[in-house]
């Protein structure tokens, strides 16, 4: 499947990859709608509902709302252009309770831009960085060390934002 991405032809390339994008962003911001119509008002108890009721309540995701307010709609494609900070825009669109044609016709130029990121040099540069890396033993080295770093520092935030909550 990765071999597609890098070497078939460019408008299937492109276009598969749109469709991706546009599907995701389009069940993240539905995700989000659903949270606030039916789980802001009757918070559940436990299970996949309350995962996504608890992932709305995040600071990440007040930042995001925040954002929009502040932004405006403009954001909305422009997440599309960061990595991760995408998801929580959409995710935030769908809470705020952004009309979906609104929503659709601003997130389209931004599926637009991030499938031709994707489609010409994206993949490209995520396997060149991977290959330079992976081809000496002190690249594996770095790679293993920043996963490590990064799982720590996750960690540490967790057990941190825990003790905020328990004091």
């Amino acid at each position: 499947m990765t071999e597609f991405f890098s070497t078939g032809p460019f408008l299937l390339v492109y276009v598969t990859l749109l469709f991706i994008v546009f599907c995701r962003a389009q069940a993240t911001y539905w995700i989000g709608y659903y949270v606030t119509t039916r789980l802001k008002t009757n918070v559940p108890e436990d299970g996949w509902r309350r995962r996504f009721y608890d992932w709305s309540e995040q600071d990440s995701v007040t930042a995001g709302i925040d954002t929009i307010h502040r932004r405006g709609w403009i954001i909305i494609p422009l997440s599309f252009l960061t990595v991760g900070f995408q998801s929580i825009i959409q995710f935030a669109a769908g809470l705020i309770k952004f009309t979906p044609i609104r929503y659709t016709a601003a997130m389209f130029p931004g599926c637009m831009a991030w499938a031709l990121i994707y489609s010409t040099i994206g993949f490209s540069v995520w396997g060149a960085v991977i290959a330079a890396f992976a081809g000496s033993p002190y690249g594996i080295a770095l790679i293993l060390l920043l996963v490590t770093i990064v799982v720590l520092g996750i960690g540490w935030r967790k057990r941190a934002r825990e003790r905020l909550v328990n004091d």
